[in-house]
């Protein structure tokens, strides 16, 4: 069913605890509202990306302090997918700062990493750029759980944050993961100077997806030295809240997930985060290349609310109690 820019609009401007009430209603109509997932990302191939990303540390056309590294060999991703696993996550996120995916020994590599993680028992999820169908199929057929394709922005507000790349290759990448049968993680960034209605239309968009996200990472921009946003206003906290709870009644069955940011809103905010319908976060202290609370921060806060880890692949173990 497609859900009207209109409808949209007037969700958006409910009062924020209205607002917030309906999203906790949604939330716990699809979801145990105690119940929060654990997922870890690692940087597997960092800096040097060509493109032109005005938030990004890593971009070659951004003035930052970041040294580029090399692609991560398997044994080392393996110990870091060990050591998130021991910390408690169940979701293992693996981020190349690639334009976009190329064959060869690198994607190879790549390949037997997800391999590596579903053998954990472990989901496992990766984010390298632009994909091609045939490159899907391969990451589908080594059992990766999510691809992570974030449309950042709305498309009219797009290529002031990104020139090398248009809003559509992002979307024939976010239909090459639909057509290979692999979950999409797909979310965005605020506070990057986007105004409200930017951030409708964002929604707007991700909720139209067909099939919707699986899960739906919200990013507070972190202002990195050196890239055009280093001094970008700090978002209005209560903006973050407005989109995460209209996220959750638009896709209800999403994770929602607590992304880049955090390290700077406060723990109060983020226990009204999750009342609005967040269900997941990114744990340890880096989130490829930008800063994020130590686990045990996380755990402190999970324990004082009353929340608990979810049980990785529960939709599919799910589906197998139904068949």
């Amino acid at each position: 069913m497609t859900i009207s820019f209109s409808d949209v609009q007037t969700l958006y401007a409910k009062p924020l605890l209205d607002l917030v009430y309906q999203a906790a209603t949604a939330h716990r109509a699809h979801h145990d509202a105690s119940e929060v997932q654990m997922c870890t990302l690692l940087s597997i191939k960092t800096g040097g990306c060509t493109e032109d990303c005005k938030y990004c540390s890593q971009s070659i056309h951004n003035q930052t302090e970041l040294e580029k590294e090399k692609l991560l060999d398997v044994d080392a991703v393996m110990a870091d997918a060990r050591r998130a696993k021991e910390s408690g996550s169940t979701r293992f996120c693996m981020g190349a700062a690639w334009p976009k995916a190329t064959d060869g020994r690198a994607f190879d590599r790549v390949v037997d990493m997800v391999k590596g993680v579903r053998d954990m028992g472990m989901e496992a999820c990766v984010t390298l750029g632009m994909l091609s169908e045939t490159q899907a199929q391969r990451l589908k057929d080594a059992g990766l759980t999510a691809y992570n394709h974030n449309l950042d922005t709305s498309e009219e507000y797009y290529a002031k944050i990104i020139t090398t790349r248009t809003y559509q290759d992002r979307m024939d990448t976010i239909a090459n993961v639909a057509k290979a049968g692999i979950s999409l993680c797909c979310g965005g960034i605020l506070g990057m100077g986007e105004s409200r209605e930017d951030r409708i239309k964002l929604l707007h968009t991700l909720a139209n997806l067909n099939p919707q996200p699986e899960s739906v990472p919200i990013n507070a921009l972190v202002p990195v030295e050196g890239t055009p946003l280093a001094d970008a206003p700090k978002l209005d906290i209560f903006e973050w809240v407005r989109v995460i709870a209209v996220a959750r009644i638009l896709m209800p069955r999403a994770m929602v997930r607590l992304s880049a940011g955090r390290l700077s809103i406060s723990r109060e905010a983020q226990a009204m985060a999750f009342m609005a319908g967040a269900n997941a976060i990114f744990t340890g202290d880096k989130l490829l290349t930008t800063p994020n609370p130590g686990s045990n921060e996380d755990e402190m806060l999970m324990n004082e609310l009353g929340l608990k880890p979810r049980a990785p692949n529960k939709e599919e173990c799910r589906e197998k109690l139904r068949a």
